[in-house]
């Protein structure tokens, strides 16, 4: 087979090839000896807590504290959502991480028509105050820390979590938790967007001034690798194209005139972890590393905070399989592994049923319970960092930092990930076709799938979305609007759309549109009428 020289992506060479492969293309010897180091490695290692934070943002790691065990869930209406948040938080998750349908995500209302079907079924629907009120009914969020997966809209729902904390009485700076706003992977990876890219961008950095002063505990963004490799990327594109997005990021609020020590402290990233634990592993290490340099370097970034990467991670969702799906209970506990050994701040392990629907509340406590087993049997939260000082891990270490360093460079020579977009899709694009080439031929293996296969489907138990949560989150939207001033609601909007003419912060105007009950997709589509919508040119 003709093989093309690619530093980023695994060569597809068959099966019958001696030759072992990461993703990334990076070829694996048998044995791995200090001859295979680099010398300096005392340097690149640094200790736990200090720069360049290789081995964690952290001196003791997890002797002191746990990584916070937050399962992504939300389905249906909100009250729906809340039961199964309550449930999570009596099985032992110490964060929330909610899910939004597909409507929200968009920042469209329930009753929109281009929603028929989809309202409720990938995550929950919130379409106003209301919903956010019912999600968090009984959940004091003066204690939970709550991660919010929403990008486009991520400012809007902010601002309906910081209202109900302040209809319980919880001061906003007592709030803690992560809003996912990242736009750029959507445009990449997901298409999940609304706005063109320069008032996506003001919504982002405006959220950071808006944090700052009212909730200075949030991290007002979590910069996603994760979509990258659900997309088809490989580790060393995972890397680079993450840390292409949170130089944007950092510019981008440069350039609007904030500080960076201001705000780079509550920059989070998101990772996703594959099968292979040792490039998995040196991945989390590698990206700790060339991040703190990259803000200390690049941005002049003088607060040790604004040069820690700190990090969720989610097993993943590409890895699970269909066909023999209790396999994948193995595939999660081996990817939260890999993440608890890297440094992870935060995990979630998918349910084993993921491949085939939502989780079932049985494959979401043996989620669960697969964290706790790590934390409390493996053996990982006894030492700090412990693969460091390994041949093969540093050696994979080093040179995924090199591999990505070289992506960042011509990621940095198209004028930085906003103007690369169509370049970064191209390099997924071609990793995704390797992926699938290396399985068709059985160069790679998947248990259950290209081998090992049974003839008989075993298919457990799945959760079924009720249609009829449609029809009454519909109806529940229209008995909102039905109550609403709405001379009020269309001021409320008009000055939404004032803001957006103009330079000011638009958080202020959003939330006062929420307040006065203006709904997701009226705010939002305020904002597109100054903004306008996205189209992609391919």
């Amino acid at each position: 087979m003709v093989e093309r020289e690619h530093r980023s992506v695994a060569p597809v060479v068959g099966p019958e090839d001696p030759r072992r492969f990461t993703d990334s293309g990076i070829e694996l010897a048998p044995v791995y000896a200090e001859s295979d180091l680099a010398s300096g490695l005392g340097e690149r290692l640094g200790e736990p807590g200090q720069f360049p934070y290789t081995r964690g943002v952290h001196p003791e790691m997890y002797r002191t504290q746990h990584w916070t065990i937050r399962q992504y869930a939300g389905y249906g209406s909100a009250r729906e959502s809340n039961a199964r948040y309550r449930y999570l938080l009596d099985q032992g998750s110490t964060g929330l991480s909610m899910a939004f349908d597909l409507p929200t995500q968009l920042g469209l209302d329930s009753d929109d028509p281009r929603c028929l079907g989809e309202v409720g079924r990938t995550g929950v629907a919130i379409d106003c105050i209301e919903d956010m009120r019912a999600a968090f009914d009984g959940i004091p969020l003066d204690r939970v820390s709550t991660s919010m997966t929403i990008n486009a809209p991520a400012s809007v729902l902010l601002l309906l979590y910081e209202l109900v904390a302040e209809e319980q009485g919880v001061p906003a700076g007592e709030l803690r938790g992560t809003v996912q706003n990242d736009v750029l992977k959507e445009y990449i990876a997901r298409g999940n967007f609304i706005y063109p890219p320069a008032g996506a961008m003001r919504l982002t950095t405006d959220l950071f001034a808006y944090c700052r002063e009212r909730i200075p505990r949030w991290n007002t963004i979590s910069i996603s690798g994760y979509h990258f490799r659900e997309k088809g990327c490989s580790a060393v594109q995972e890397v680079a194209f993450t840390l292409s997005s949170g130089i944007a990021y950092v510019q981008a609020a440069l350039d609007a005139g904030l500080a960076v020590d201001d705000f780079a402290p509550r920059l989070a990233f998101f990772f996703n972890a594959h099968n292979h634990v040792f490039q998995e592993v040196a991945k989390f290490r590698a990206a700790r590393r060339m991040w703190a340099r990259i803000m200390r370097d690049r941005f002049g970034a003088v607060d040790e905070r604004s040069m820690k990467l700190r990090f969720h991670t989610q097993t993943g969702g590409v890895t699970l399989t269909a066909q023999q799906p209790e396999n994948n209970i193995v595939r999660v506990a081996l990817q939260g592994f890999a993440a608890a050994c890297g440094g992870t701040q935060s995990l979630h392990t998918n349910g084993f049923d993921e491949a085939l629907a939502l989780p079932t509340e049985h494959a979401a406590r043996i989620a669960v319970r697969t964290q706790q087993i790590l934390a409390h049997e493996s053996g990982v939260a006894d030492t700090v960092d412990p693969f460091a000082g390994s041949y093969f891990v540093e050696a994979l270490t080093d040179e995924i930092e090199a591999r990505a360093g070289e992506l960042i460079a011509r990621v940095d020579a198209l004028g930085g990930a906003v103007n690369a977009i169509e370049f970064i899709k191209g390099e997924i694009e071609e990793s995704a076709y390797g992926y699938h080439e290396r399985y068709r031929t059985g160069q790679d293996v998947v248990v259950g799938v290209n081998r090992f296969v049974e003839d008989e489907v075993s298919v457990p138990e799945i959760l079924r979305v009720d249609p009829a949560a449609e029809r009454e989150q519909v109806q529940r939207l229209a008995a909102f609007k039905a109550a609403r001033d709405p001379a009020l609601v269309a001021a409320r909007l008009d000055a939404v759309r004032q803001a957006a003419r103009g330079t000011e912060n638009l958080l202020p105007a959003l939330r006062e549109a929420l307040r006065e009950r203006c709904t997701v997709g009226e705010v939002c589509g305020a904002l597109r009428d100054i903004f306008g919508r996205y189209q992609p040119t391919t």
